[in-house]
Parts: C-alpha cells; structure tokens; sequence
C-alpha cells in the first residue's frame, strides 16, 4: 500500500523516502520509481508477543536514527510514536489497521492517528479522551491496482467466488451449507491459503469444508499470489460471496473491495467495516450473520441475487465506482489533504 502511495506521491511533486526492512539481496539504499528506500536490519516475526515487542523496539530505534528532516513522518511501528524525538513526533502520521489494543494513550504527541475504517476509527476514540477524538482521521485504504474493466456480469460467467484465507472466522462452512440449499446452485471457487503458515485454518478445516462441498461444484483452488492471475478470478466472477464471522478480526475488507472493482456484485456479512463501501441493495449485499439460520439467510439473499439479473447491470456498475473513490491516486489525494493540517 505504501509502496504504492509513496510512487503517486511523488507524482504529485512530493518528495518521498521509505524507510524499510533488510531482505535478501535489496539494496540498503535505491531509488525505486524516483522514491528513495533506505533499508536498515530488521527480525524474523518471532512467536512470542513480548519478544515481538523487544525485536520492533530495536528495529525502530534503528529506522528513527536514518529519518531524514521531513514535514510529515508516516509509520505503523509500534514504538515509533513513542520514541521519536519531540519535533519529529508533532508530525507523525500514525497508521493503524488493526483494531488497536490499549496503546492509542501512549501516542498523545503523534499529529494523527489514521484509521482504514470507521470501526477501527471508533475503536481508537475509545481509547482516548473526548478532548483528543480530533487528532483521529479515518482514510481508507487504496485498491493495490487500476482495473481495466471491459463488460458488465452479463458478459460474465454465472459464478460465485471468494478469496481470502481458507480459515473457519471466514464462514466459509456457512457459505457451502448455503450453497446446498440453493433453488439453482451456481459454482463456487475459492481462491486462499488453507495451511496454517499462511493464516488458514489447516488440514481438519479444509477436510471439513471439502466434506461439505462433496457433489456440489466447488473448486478449492488454493493461494494465487500473482496479481494478474487474481485479477482473471475477479474479472470472470458474477458474485463475489464474503461471509466472514470475524467480528473484531476485519478491519477493512480488502478483497471485497477489489472484486467490485472488476465489477464483481459483493455479498458480505453484516460487519461494520464492509458498510465504509458497501450499501446494501445498491452495489452489494449485507446478510445477517448472526441469525440463528444464518446459512438460512445467506441462502435467501442468493437465490434473491441469481434470480434477478435485471439487477446485475446495475448493481455492478455501482460497484465500479470504487475504481475512482479508492482509487491510488484520489487516496494520496486525501493523505495530503491531512498532511497540510498538521504542517
């Protein structure tokens, strides 16, 4: 993401240094699309929480030491907002992703504290005084491409897909129980990791799933790490089905944001995080996935979905629309727009 941001900004006329981990053969300091990176030695993400905590407090010390004179300081190292000196900290741009788990009070010097979503904005001011809710921004994350879109779904294939991690807080038992139910069943693939080194939910999950999905047309399709080939997924899907249970584990809802973008129609669970870009009946669904029947009620807003492709066209030309609200360059846009207040 910041990769990204920090090219368009420089398109912008900015000037822009990335400040970034040792890896392999990178040079420890290159210019990259006329931004310059400067590497300095990092650490494996070790097991343990605490060791986690003294491993970043090193790498950080090490990162705030090559900091150059700059008017905005960006990071989402844990320790930066508390160990850059005073100047310095007047300026940060705290970024946070994830719900945050007590240390927004220590952060009382950062100029911002950013949030990708409303929910986690929200989480932030609970954590903080009234008389600081302020220094919260919420911008969203931006899509980490530019889809060239040609057609709408009727030019699509009358198919259900989903991509992330194959893991039970993704609901996707829920989704094939539904799938079974349905008046006109529509293929499904899935597209993500299983393993647990790659955040899945292992071995006993994917035999549960593959247990539920036996004489329906569902391919497990596994990890697709290549952009491009992600991207043929989402350009050939009609529906894009995301039926996560993670109350507090989505922040932002990446993958849903990308399928729309290649005109995909979303149907998601009821999470605060997906509403940021998503409005129900216009170009998405929301189903309740706290119902007691819930696969009950996923099962109804699909059958709703296939039976009416009168609706398609123009579900899915909302759902484009994302192409130029969370777009790369209207986002550094809205980064800068807060920049300038802290300056």
């Amino acid at each position: 993401m910041w990769f990204g941001l920090g090219s368009e900004f420089v398109r912008q006329g900015h000037e822009v240094v990335h400040i970034s981990r040792t890896w392999g053969s990178l040079p420890r300091h290159e210019f990259i699309q006329d931004v310059e990176h400067v590497r300095v030695d990092g650490y494996d993400t070790p097991s343990g929480g605490l060791k986690l905590k003294a491993l970043d407090l090193l790498y950080t010390r090490r990162a705030l030491h090559v900091v150059p004179e700059c008017d905005i300081l960006v990071t989402n190292s844990f320790w930066a907002p508390i160990l850059a000196r005073k100047k310095l900290a007047h300026r940060m741009f705290v970024d946070v992703q994830r719900m945050p788990k007590g240390q927004m009070r220590f952060y009382g010097r950062a100029a911002r504290l950013r949030a990708n979503s409303t929910p986690v904005a929200e989480a932030i001011c609970a954590e903080l005084s009234k008389s600081e809710h302020h220094r919260v921004v919420m911008v969203p994350n931006p899509l980490p491409f530019h889809a060239e879109v040609v057609g709408l779904p009727h030019d699509k294939e009358q198919t259900l897909l989903y991509v992330g991690r194959v893991h039970p807080e993704k609901g996707l038992h829920l989704l094939l129980q539904a799938i079974r139910k349905m008046a006109i069943p529509w293929p499904l693939k899935i597209v993500g990791p299983y393993q647990t080194a790659q955040g899945g939910g292992g071995e006993a999950y994917l035999r549960q799933l593959t247990q539920l999905a036996s004489g329906m047309d569902v391919e497990f399709v596994g990890p697709v790490f290549n952009t491009e080939d992600l991207n043929s997924y989402y350009r050939k899907a009609t529906v894009f089905v995301y039926p996560s249970l993670a109350e507090k584990g989505e922040t932002f809802g990446l993958a849903p944001l990308e399928a729309m973008a290649w005109g995909c129609i979303p149907l998601v669970s009821d999470l605060a995080c997906f509403k940021d870009f998503i409005e129900d009946g216009s170009n998405g669904f929301i189903f309740d996935h706290r119902s007691p029947d819930a696969s009950g009620v996923l099962v109804e807003v699909l059958n709703g979905i296939i039976s009416r492709p009168g609706i398609w066209g123009d579900c899915s030309r909302q759902a484009l629309r994302v192409n130029e609200t969370h777009g790369t360059s209207k986002i550094a846009r809205l980064f800068m727009d807060e920049f300038a207040k802290c300056r």
